[in-house]
């Protein structure tokens, strides 16, 4: 089989309807275009979102606020989630995101300080709290800003 040889599947394809050529056709005279009117009219089309002159509703709804596009967005974790991690595991970023706490690409973890830990951690974050160290530290576990 060569290139030139391919076609379709049957029933992949029809035929183009030919509009405007007579009465017996059912599409002649308007070419199904109806009466005048816009959208009767070459190149006659009507964006989207446009209504009629109206002032459109992306035009309409107040707009509040500011979008910083280049804002990080961080998981973020109370001591208490800690608790889901075995005594003496590394919790990074991605073990947070494999236990299910992170279902999303981010910028990194971030720890606070409420609640309280009773277990030894490793723990490598991008942001923590005074608080959380302080309390993570005196559980026996080590923290390390990365």
């Amino acid at each position: 089989m060569k290139l030139h040889e391919l076609t379709p599947v049957a029933g992949a394809t029809h035929s183009s309807n030919r509009v405007g050529r007579g009465p017996g056709s059912g599409n002649g005279k308007t070419s199904g275009k109806g009466h005048k009117g816009q959208k009767a009219r070459s190149g006659g089309s009507i964006r989207p979102g446009f209504e009629g002159g109206q002032m459109p509703l992306q035009r309409r709804i107040p707009k509040r606020g500011f979008n910083n596009i280049f804002a990080k967005t961080y998981v973020v974790l109370n001591l208490n989630d800690l608790s889901k991690f075995d005594a003496n595991s590394v919790v990074d970023i991605a073990a947070v995101r494999e236990a299910g706490f992170g279902p999303r690409e981010n910028d990194g973890l971030k720890i606070i300080g409420s609640g309280s830990i009773d277990k030894a951690l490793t723990v490598k974050v991008t942001k923590i709290t005074s608080g959380a160290k302080e309390k993570i530290e005196a559980a026996g576990g080590k923290v390390e800003v990365i």
